[in-house]
């Protein structure tokens, strides 16, 4: 018969050893964190579909209730032309085909805005100017038709300066006013990708196209506090963006962070028409040129970001 003394060195013991895993069996039964919106990041949206947190439909429908409650009123930032209309039936499509196989692509229903200089098919191409009002064209652009194969939502067009004349600020035909900075609306959102900026750091989207030929994605990038890059002349397809100066013209995006911007071009690139994406010839991308940002260096990098002080966009003035 075991002593007392014994007995209780053989229970810590015991304990020590349980104690540990059920914690992470209780842990892990938890249900997960609830989804939040803002400043939220492709690697969270992915993340959350997986563990059932989320759904297409209520993802877009978050991000339709935040334009609607922002962009025309509220802050009033101006930054949408259009919202696709058809959003809520692809979202549904794309629900049902991750349940039945799983996701569409890498971005399954990352919803994207798109500078309203790159052909949709499902809304109109203005340049931002209303002589080209209503103008359906009845294609994609190249980088469109890829980024919906990879699994992408086009969820609206965003403004810009009317056919991408100023780098200062996005002023168009088709929208009346300016588009206003979120973080003060008082600021100019610089041009000429300023409604793509000011849209994804209102959180209207996960990330946004843009264009640029002088400044147009790097200015409104600085201006928004987000990641723009205008990257190597022919890396990325600009068939079916509206041109300012062949000479000069790129197609790009913006994001919140670095990991994401260093994604893009790996959805973007591919065969392409001629040596400057323009619809001649028939080169393709190089290997050695496309976008590679080394893990340590962007973990290094966000580890090293101040905490947020996003504008809730409700907030601007």
């Amino acid at each position: 018969m075991l002593s007392a003394s014994v007995y209780t060195t053989r229970m810590h013991k015991l304990l020590a050893v349980l104690l540990p895993a059920l914690t992470i069996a209780a842990l892990s039964a938890q249900a997960p964190a609830p989804f939040r919106l803002e400043e939220t990041t492709i690697q969270h949206i992915g993340a959350a579909f997986r563990d059932r947190s989320l759904t297409c439909r209520s993802l877009v429908e978050m991000y339709l209730q935040r334009i609607d409650a922002h962009d025309k009123q509220g802050a009033q930032l101006n930054a949408i032309v259009v919202v696709n209309p058809e959003a809520l039936k692809i979202a549904d499509v794309l629900d049902r085909q991750y349940r039945e196989s799983g996701p569409v692509g890498p971005l399954h229903c990352i919803p994207v805005l798109v500078k309203d200089n790159f052909e949709t098919i499902d809304m109109p191409t203005t340049a931002g100017s209303l002589s080209l009002k209503d103008m359906m064209t009845g294609k994609d652009a190249f980088v469109v038709k890829r980024l919906r194969e990879a699994g992408a939502l086009m969820i609206a067009k965003t403004n810009m300066a009317e056919f991408a004349f100023s780098p200062v600020e996005t002023v168009s035909s088709i929208l009346p006013g300016y588009t206003r900075n979120p973080y003060d609306t008082t600021r100019v959102t610089a041009g000429s990708s300023g409604g793509s900026a000011a849209a994804v750091a209102a959180n209207f989207a996960a990330l946004a196209l843009a264009s640029d030929t002088g400044n147009s994605i790097r200015g409104p990038a600085a201006h928004q506090a987000l990641v723009g890059l205008r990257s190597t002349m022919g890396l990325v397809s600009r068939a079916g963006v509206v041109p300012l100066n062949l000479a000069a013209d790129i197609a790009g995006a913006v994001t919140r962070s670095v990991a994401e911007r260093g994604g893009c071009p790996e959805r973007n690139r591919g065969r392409r028409s001629g040596r400057s994406g323009d619809g001649r010839g028939s080169a393709t991308c190089h290997p050695g040129l496309c976008l590679r940002t080394p893990h340590r260096w962007v973990e290094r990098r966000e580890a090293r970001r101040p905490p947020s002080s996003v504008r809730h966009a409700d907030a601007g003035r």
